[in-house]
């Protein structure tokens, strides 16, 4: 059987809505040809590039090496199956933001999977402080703390054949968002990839695993937008593919009531933003046009912070220029939490 006879007849083996992924060869190549010719969509994630990261250290398991020279077993547990935690730092001015929220979140998933990371919280935090001072990092600074299930004895899931410690891998890049997301904003697209319970996937996992948040990214960038905008499993608004989701209503902000969205440490210093100072706030499930009717929106995250959003499903939000005027005051209200909580004794 041919490769377009197997996709043609496996077409009645799949629902409806998964048809439209179903591409032949040909029609996958000429959709990546014109990705790569066409101008790159900024995405949460975009970042200016720093040379200085070229030379900076990695730490792989207790040693630092450069960037060319940090792998990884093929029979790793992260490579085989993503069997593993990560978690999202931000250095600024010199201290670790929120860090013992992260730490919370990253010991909190590992013992959810049954993860010995091998190191007590302080000592993980030395070992972090070690590959920023052999970088001499101080500011400005993203790092990615990741911890797998390590080398195992086959290529399989079971966690019973793991044969000894965990990796621990750690990425410090300088990484600021890209300047032009502030004024350019995000476009949002509303995607058939829903956000999951957690006694299906707790998304407040995080986990290795992305590939789902990658489906629903990638149905998004199909249809044009930069990120998916994903719902719950009752068709309400959740989060985001990378990021979680705000938006304003008559001066209102508003977001999910949280059980199926990202455990976000930003989220939560948003919410609490809005509480200390007086700006309307609900929490609630939400249908898609009561976003899509938005006077603002912005997402928010470890890295980005809080990134303005200036279309929802090709509708352009009415508040322009960006950032809208909530979302400028809970930028600036953000950026003195960072700078107090940086200069706020160890």
């Amino acid at each position: 059987m041919t490769i377009s006879n197997a996709l043609y007849h496996s077409r009645a083996l799949l629902p409806h809505w998964h048809l439209s992924r179903i591409y032949t060869l040909q029609t996958l190549k000429e959709r990546t040809s014109r990705r790569n010719s066409a101008t790159r969509m900024a995405g949460s994630q975009d970042f200016a590039d720093d040379p200085r990261n070229a030379s900076a250290l990695v730490y792989l398991d207790g040693h630092f090496v450069r960037r060319e020279d940090a792998k990884v077993s093929i029979f790793d547990g992260g490579f085989l199956v993503g069997d593993g935690v990560w978690e999202g730092l931000r250095l600024h001015k010199g201290a670790l933001l929120f860090l013992e929220q992260h730490l919370d979140r990253l010991y909190w998933g590992a013992a959810t999977i049954h993860l010995d990371i091998g190191f007590e919280r302080g000592a993980l935090v030395a070992e972090i402080h070690r590959l920023l001072d052999a970088n001499a990092m101080r500011d400005g600074v993203h790092l990615r703390v990741m911890v797998t299930r390590g080398r195992k004895s086959a290529p399989n899931q079971d966690p019973r054949n793991a044969l000894g410690p965990a990796t621990l891998a750690i990425v410090a890049d300088y990484k600021a968002p890209s300047p032009s997301l502030v004024k350019q904003g995000l476009s949002l697209r509303t995607v058939s990839i829903r956000c999951t319970p957690a006694h299906m996937f707790d998304m407040r996992l995080n986990s290795h695993s992305r590939l789902n948040l990658i489906t629903a990214l990638l149905e998004a960038i199909d249809a044009g937008a930069d990120e998916a905008l994903m719902l719950d499993p009752s068709g309400f608004l959740s989060s985001c593919n990378a990021t979680n989701f705000f938006w304003v209503r008559q001066g209102e902000v508003r977001t999910s009531r949280g059980e199926f969205c990202f455990n976000g440490v930003t989220r939560a210093k948003v919410i609490g933003l809005c509480e200390r100072h007086g700006i309307p706030l609900a929490l609630g499930n939400f249908l898609p046009d009561d976003a899509q009717a938005a006077e603002e929106a912005f997402v928010t995250g470890t890295f980005g912070g809080l990134t303005p959003v200036r279309e929802i499903d090709g509708r352009k939000l009415a508040g322009d220029p960006l950032p809208g005027p909530v979302t400028q005051r809970l930028r600036v209200l953000y950026d003195h939490l960072k700078d107090t909580e940086a200069a706020a004794p160890a």
